[in-house]
């Protein structure tokens, strides 16, 4: 290989590898839903989103609920929960997208977006996961299912919580509430 293609390469290596970190925003990036449609983060432009990695078969699972709550109590006064359906910890989200979408809405009753199954740490992550622990307080990896972040109307992240802090936590109420009056 010439000195040329080595460069060229190397190049566009360094690009993909730092996109997510060159963004400003959440609302530069797509994502799939869970029916495999494209979703244009832009769409939740002027909103408070809540972005939780999810799994069927975890401890953390009944944490639905609230989040489902969350979706119901404050849907209309702007705010978005978003499930994104991960395999990573401990296998616990192994079905499909069409088993993860008839578990949660049958199970948990389930009405806020759903994206499709994704790797949240490693070497294929989502890239809107390497952009929100890059400019979350944290910016350790994800540690397990159901770690919590908060992005502001603005699109950037202002808060991120594990998965032991519960949904309807006063401290993430609070940033959502918070938020919500901006």
């Amino acid at each position: 290989m010439t000195k040329f293609w080595q460069t060229l390469v190397l190049g566009m290596i360094f690009v993909a590898g730092t996109t997510s970190m060159a963004a400003d925003s959440i609302y530069e990036f797509k994502m799939k839903d869970i029916e495999g449609k494209e979703v244009e983060l832009s769409e939740f432009k002027d909103k408070v989103v809540l972005i939780v990695n999810v799994a069927s078969k975890c401890g953390a699972t009944p944490q639905y609920e609230q989040l489902q709550a969350l979706s119901d109590k404050y849907s209309k006064k702007g705010l978005v929960v978003v499930g994104v359906p991960c395999n990573q910890f401990g296998g616990q989200e192994p079905g499909s997208e069409k088993d993860i979408k008839e578990f949660c809405s049958t199970k948990y009753k389930v009405t806020f977006p759903m994206m499709s199954k994704v790797d949240v740490n490693g070497e294929n992550e989502d890239p809107l996961y390497k952009f929100l622990k890059a400019h979350a307080e944290s910016k350790d990896n994800v540690k397990w299912n159901f770690e919590k972040f908060v992005i502001g109307k603005d699109g950037k992240v202002v808060g991120r919580f594990g998965t032991r802090t519960k949904p309807d936590d006063d401290e993430v109420v609070s940033v959502i509430e918070s938020e919500l009056k901006k």
